[in-house]
């Protein structure tokens, strides 16, 4: 193994001379945003492929929370996972909201729905939960919960771009969902991100408020912001629509041979397929037993670096670690002790379409000797 560095993901690239005519075309047309061709063109081609009514582009993964947040008129309280990457929590500090934070479960490392209900005040207004990984929450189960006091349901779907469950997009899941299209994800448009919503008078208002609240030249209906996606993003994401199945199909192979290779190697866990589970296969989580592997997480995590592969721990520390949120009540250690242990165990390891033998084989050698 020549000594190149291995990372996390990889992003996936349009040929250049493909992209080229594109890049001739926003030239030639000199309309570079404000809801251009290609981004009309892309949100179209995106409803077919992930199978929803509605999607609206942002310029990040980040914007279309805090726009959701806004547009379902979400305040006081939201119940939420420690255990995501911080945009999720950020979407609602910046929204004057208070994260309410509960437990993980330890198969999916998805919010646990066993320990909402008891979450729920009379200041809760919504519940955030997330796809961590791609996996599919228990949406059943959660707007069950909603539905009986009343709340919305906004989910962070940043990792779970064209997951299905028995056929079905995990995006017309709750109220609305929201995706990122970060150069590291499955899906890119180098930067990017998008909103899905059921109805057309949620996409129209949600419209609104990522082009500072115009509804036409001279009305602003709603204190918006700037979200709007480019037309040389939209077309970078048109191409790589293309490719994209078999940029699913490559990571699943990838996944096949770690789960081969790492299946009987004392101390180290894996996530198996969910079944009726179209997958994407975004990350490749595993979790490390320090006593039954005989070395801890950290000790598994230099040594990898070492050797170039470039591992992270998603998602260490949880969100309730850092200093906005330490000091809430449901930041408690006590509160969250599956999530703990899930932050202080996980290494993803490289998970990318074009993640060659020899790179996988140098990998596992890390973790197998």
């Amino acid at each position: 193994m020549e000594n190149k560095v291995i990372t996390v993901t990889s992003p996936l690239l349009p040929s250049l001379d493909d992209f080229i005519p594109y890049l001739q075309d926003i030239w030639n047309r000199k309309w570079l945003t404000n809801n251009g061709y290609y981004h009309r063109e892309l949100e179209k081609a995106l409803c077919e492929y992930l199978k929803v009514p509605y999607v609206s582009l942002f310029t990040n993964g980040t914007l279309p929370l805090m726009c959701a947040l806004q547009a379902l008129r979400i305040t006081g309280e939201v119940i939420t996972t420690p255990y995501s990457f911080v945009a999720t929590t950020h979407s609602l500090w910046w929204n004057g909201i208070k994260p309410v934070f509960v437990d993980i479960d330890p198969e999916t490392c998805n919010i646990d729905p066993d320990k909402i209900e008891v979450a729920i005040t009379p200041r809760t207004t919504a519940i955030m939960p997330v796809h961590v990984y791609g996996k599919p929450c228990d949406t059943e189960r959660i707007q069950t919960i909603a539905d009986k006091y009343g709340l919305k349901v906004i989910y962070d779907a940043a990792h779970a771009f064209g997951v299905e469950v028995n056929g079905k997009s995990i995006l017309e899941a709750g109220d609305v969902s929201t995706l990122s299209f970060h150069a590291t994800k499955v899906y890119n448009t180098i930067e990017g991100g998008a909103l899905i919503c059921k109805d057309e008078k949620m996409k129209k208002r949600i419209d609104y408020l990522k082009n500072f609240g115009f509804a036409d030249e001279t009305t602003i209906v709603a204190p918006g912001i700037n979200g709007k996606m480019d037309e040389v993003r939209a077309a970078y994401g048109l191409l790589n629509l293309k490719q994209v199945d078999a940029a699913i199909e490559g990571r699943r192979q990838v996944a096949i041979k770690y789960r081969e290779a790492l299946r009987n190697v004392k101390g180290v866990g894996f996530m198996e397929d969910m079944v009726g589970v179209r997958h994407n296969y975004s990350y490749f989580p595993i979790f490390i037993d320090a006593e039954k592997y005989g070395m801890t997480r950290d000790e598994l995590y230099f040594k990898m670096k070492d050797s170039q592969v470039l591992g992270r721990r998603y998602f260490y520390p949880l969100i309730s670690e850092f200093s906005t949120y330490r000091g809430l009540e449901s930041a408690n250690l006590n509160n969250l002790p599956v999530a703990h242990k899930i932050a202080d165990s996980v290494i993803c390891l490289p998970m990318y379409y074009n993640l060659n033998i020899e790179a996988i084989n140098h990998i596992i050698n890390q973790i197998v000797k």
